[in-house]
């Protein structure tokens, strides 16, 4: 997209002045109140180009502007909001290296129409929804490329990207022809700094000191972050060079959670109740560590020529420590655990609010989960004036990995242990669907090494023939993107048409998924072998209170355990490999006129894209896979693919109603590709053994599944105070042409079975080979319509007694019209046939209070969403859905930066994330106060320094 800044425009209400358009996006990178600008319109457009190079280029010129701190991340991204011509949200620093929070998601997630998922794992803002759409509905780009990612998403996560590398981002809510990598809900754009957009040398230093897990019920965890900042200009200002640094370590503390297993039913004294069925209880540790690099060179030796290098770096570990105690309350979790008897039990209503389960066999958990990612990102833009044409090259290159490892073990008494020897499990304060809220103790002492053993306490792998102590994965991810773009931008006097641009991108794309993964073995005689647990530790099992041996897995693999490496249909899944080719060519008019005696602005074009499609897998016929081995599971690998051709319209116009009033219209058909796993060639089928009637069923991956593609309106209005404040209100309706679902469909085997395949036998589809295929799929779609307001205004608009006080709000409500099956689920108790559309909180909620002034900078932020339905990571690596209830999150901030003296340039400042201490839940999706799955994360405080020289 382009920003409007055209010489023939008559009104003044949208005449860029030098000071407005280099503020779109400088402001917010400048490490003093001096900052250079471009005077020309050409430069202003540039500030929010998708491609970063489709403007003219003109003679600098310098202007002071006297705006710091939040004001000035503020005015910056009204600015950008102001002056483009789609309807997007813009986040800019308030300094060099400081965003607006401590994370970028945390940042956009105050943005109206936007919301986060906080991770299971460490409580942080991490998946990105826009309009209620999952975070798979996003494109992200980074200055304005796509970027490889470690996971299975097409986008890279982003906690790859740390906070102080990051300059700016902007949010397209409305596309136009020109960005490429576009997505169906939004496309995210985070930018790095540019060297010439700065109007002198900035060096910054900072370092800060974290405390986590603050009154959480648990021990606290701490951190330390590093940021160098290096900004210069040589040359007469012709070479620019732009250097970032960041470093940081985590360790997280002893976060408590628990799972909840559902409820039973069971006969007591004649009548039925209601029992609390199982539960899954951990105590986790984390660590994480990060190290981040941007940096770009400039070249302008005149204003007809430019051209710059960029690279960004990330690398990163993370590690997770689970311990717990998981296990079958009254029933049965594995062959060694027998059916256990209530006793001592108290009933109101049905319900056995406390009571006692003999034969509890309890799991240990020791777990280690492991992951080293790196992402290296390299582009090279060039820009070419010739007469009215300028000319853009475009070279970039992304390559992402991931190495991971998870361990997991198990604890406590060995399979041929007689029952008599089994202890017993007892509950206080169950209310028949709260599991999380019940007191647990135990008979049996899980915290003494002389009777809690490493070994395989319930037979898990099948029996004494085929041990299991434990599992260990070792994925590994590989993902690599390398595009070339040309494009042309012609100023013209066509009627309303006041530059013509055109262009083709061709994108390369190739992910690999592979690893290995197994049983974990005592080393010793027999199926019921046993271990002692290393060391002395001790540890809590979640917050039920249980003491539990607490050990290290790392490097017990050939000391206590061997592998029996697993294979069958789910592990051979896991393997696969996706090759992608994109080209997309464009065209796009910018138009400048009136209208019924308004003047407008804005863009009209089209992208023709063609894809092409290829990918591998394994195929596995359960009749010939027998067992858990290579020998006994056999498969081979398959070939599939497909190619498809879309045209993507867009128009966006925005009309001046004067006195800084705007109304925006967005038209366009957008789409979304599908998720790379979802792509894999990977197949398994065989005649099921779970319908009443024989059927031949299959599942894997569909290598001809085409994007989500969507038909999108959008209207806004909005109405501005200088670049100091605006409102508006904006309505939005979508419309699903196709959806991807996993559903199961009628499918004709033939091509895939041979002799060795056994079909049904008796009933209707005897002797057939039509049956079920369940695989991701392109379905009929549905709607998605909603409408949002925002304000951001300073109260010194009021009043000049109120200078220094500013706040900024919105609310959004979002509408579905879309049912999935509920197929996929990690949540137990899903009943219902349909489930909402995944990502979709109805209502979203952001205020943010602040008052700088003097120096001095404080600001108390909160957002809310309403319930949504979630993804998370199962045990095995697989995406599953789960209902995640809605949460309300307040931050507060206070800084200050001293103004004379030798301490000048120094500021000091203080954070504390969820202030209010909000716990992550889930719940059963029936019932929203059945809460199956707790976390409180506590507060996060944070303490630190920067200078400025």
């Amino acid at each position: 997209m382009s920003i409007f800044a055209n010489k023939r425009r008559q009104s003044a209400a949208f005449q860029l002045n030098p000071v407005a358009a280099g503020c779109a996006v400088f402001l917010s990178m400048m490490a003093s109140n001096v900052y250079a600008q471009e005077a020309a319109q050409g430069e202003a457009a540039q500030a929010a180009d998708v491609t970063a190079a489709q403007s003219d280029a003109k003679a600098p010129e310098v202007q002071s502007v006297v705006v710091s701190g939040i004001r000035r991340g503020i005015e910056a991204a009204i600015s950008i909001k102001k002056n483009s011509t789609s309807i997007v949200e813009a986040i800019s620093a308030e300094d060099i290296g400081k965003l607006p929070d401590s994370s970028v998601a945390e940042s956009i997630a105050r943005l109206p129409g936007v919301t986060a998922q906080r991770s299971r794992g460490s409580g942080k803002a991490a998946d990105i929804s826009v309009r209620g759409l999952a975070p798979s509905f996003n494109g992200t780009l980074v200055n304005g490329r796509e970027m490889a990612s470690t996971g299975n998403a097409r986008s890279p996560e982003f906690d790859l990207f740390p906070a102080e590398l990051i300059g700016s981002a902007m949010i397209y809510k409305t596309p136009d022809a020109t960005v490429i990598g576009q997505g169906l809900a939004s496309t995210i754009d985070l930018r790095t700094v540019q060297p010439l957009d700065f109007g002198k040398r900035v060096l910054a230093a900072g370092a800060r000191n974290e405390r986590t897990g603050v009154r959480s019920g648990s021990p606290e965890g701490d951190g330390k972050r590093y940021t160098f900042s290096y900004v210069d200009q040589f040359a007469n200002r012709t070479i620019g060079v732009a250097v970032g640094i960041t470093s940081y370590k985590e360790n997280g503390g002893g976060q408590q959670k628990f799972e909840g297993g559902g409820t039973d039913t069971v006969t007591y004294n004649g009548q039925s109740v209601v029992v609390p069925a199982g539960f899954k209880a951990d105590t986790e540790t984390s660590k994480n560590n990060r190290d981040g690099v941007s940096a770009m060179l400039q070249y302008r030796p005149n204003k007809d020529f430019k051209t710059s290098v960029d690279l960004f770096y990330s690398a990163g570990s993370t590690s997770l420590k689970k311990t717990g105690l998981e296990g079958s309350i009254g029933g049965s979790w594995g062959g060694y655990d027998p059916v256990g008897t209530l006793s001592n039990a108290t009933i109101q209503n049905g319900v056995a609010t406390s009571g006692t389960f003999s034969n509890f066999k309890g799991d240990v958990r020791n777990h280690k989960e492991s992951a080293d990612d790196k992402l290296t990102a390299i582009g090279w833009n060039t820009q070419w004036k010739v007469a009215d044409w300028t000319l853009t090259g475009d070279l970039s290159h992304s390559k992402a990995t991931k190495n991971a490892s998870r361990y997991e073990t198990t604890a406590g008494q060995a399979g041929n242990v007689p029952a008599s020897q089994i202890g017993s499990l007892s509950w206080t304060g169950f209310d028949g669907k709260n599991l999380a809220a019940m007191k647990l103790t135990s008979s049996f002492d899980y915290s003494n090494r002389s009777q809690t053993f490493l070994t395989d306490t319930d037979g898990w792998g099948g029996g004494p023939n085929s041990p299991q102590a434990g599992y260990v994965a070792l994925p590994n991810v590989d993902d690599k993107i390398d595009a070339i773009r040309l494009s042309g931008r012609q100023q013209v006097e066509w009627g309303p048409v006041a530059a013509v641009q055109f262009g083709v991108n061709y994108t390369k794309r190739s992910k690999v998924r592979y690893g290995e993964e197994g049983r974990l073995v005592v080393k010793g005689n027999g199926g019921y072998a046993t271990a002692t647990v290393p060391g002395s530790e001790v540890a809590t099992a979640g917050t039920t209170g249980i003491p539990i041996v607490s050990f290290d897995p790392t490097g017990t693999l050939g000391s206590i355990y061997t592998m029996a490496k697993w294979v069958d249909a789910s592990v051979l899944a896991k393997d696969w490999s996706v090759s992608e080719k994109v080209t997309t060519a464009y065209a796009m008019g910018d138009l400048d006129g009136t209208l019924a005696g308004l003047s407008y602005r804005g863009n009209f074009g089209a992208q023709f894209v063609h894809t092409s499609q290829s990918t591998t897998g394994n195929k596995v016929d359960l009749a010939t896979c027998t067992g858990i081995t290579a020998e006994t599971c056999p498969s081979s690998v398959i070939a599939d693919g497909t190619s498809y051709n879309d045209i993507l319209p867009s128009a966006n116009v925005s009309f001046d109603l004067g006195s800084e009033q705007q109304v925006r219209f967005g038209l366009a058909k957008v789409l979304a590709r599908a998720n790379l796993d979802d792509m894999r060639a990977s197949s398994a089928f065989g005649v099921s053994k779970n319908n009443t009637v024989p059927i031949l069923t299959g599942s894997g991956g569909n290598a001809k599944l085409e994007p989500f593609r969507a038909k999108a309106v959008d209207v806004s209005y909005e109405k501005y105070f200088g670049n100091k404040g605006y409102f508006s209100a904006a309505a939005f309706y979508k419309k699903l042409d196709t959806y991807i679902l996993r559903a199961p469909r009628a499918y004709d085997f033939k091509g895939q079975v041979t002799a060795a395949t056994p079909l049904p036998t008796t009933g209707p589809y005897a002797g057939s080979t039509v049956g079920l295929l369940t695989i991701p799929t392109n379905g009929d779609g549905g709607n998605l319509h909603g409408y949002e307001f925002a304000v951001n205004v300073p109260f010194s608009l009021v009043s000049t007694y109120l200078d220094g006080f500013g706040a900024s709000a919105n609310f959004s409500n979002t509408e579905s019209g879309i049912e999935l099956p509920a197929i996929g689920f990690a949540t137990q108790g899903v009943s219902s046939v349909k489930i909402p559309l995944p990502g979709l909180s109805k209502r979203v909620t952001n205020l943010r209070m602040y008052y700088e002034k003097n120096g001095f900078q404080f600001a108390w932020a909160a957002r809310r969403r309403s319930d949504f339905l979630g993804q998370i990571s199962d045990y095995q690596d697989n995406a599953q859905l789960t209902f995640v209830k809605g949460e309300t999150i307040i931050d507060l901030q206070a800084s200050y930066e001293f103004q004379q003296s030798f301490l000048k340039g120094l500021s000091v400042y203080v954070q504390a994330n969820n202030w209010n201490n909000t716990p992550y839940q889930e719940y059963n999706g029936v019932d929203s106060s059945a809460i199956s799955y707790k976390t409180v994360f506590g507060r996060t405080y944070q303490f630190g320094l920067t200078y400025k020289f």
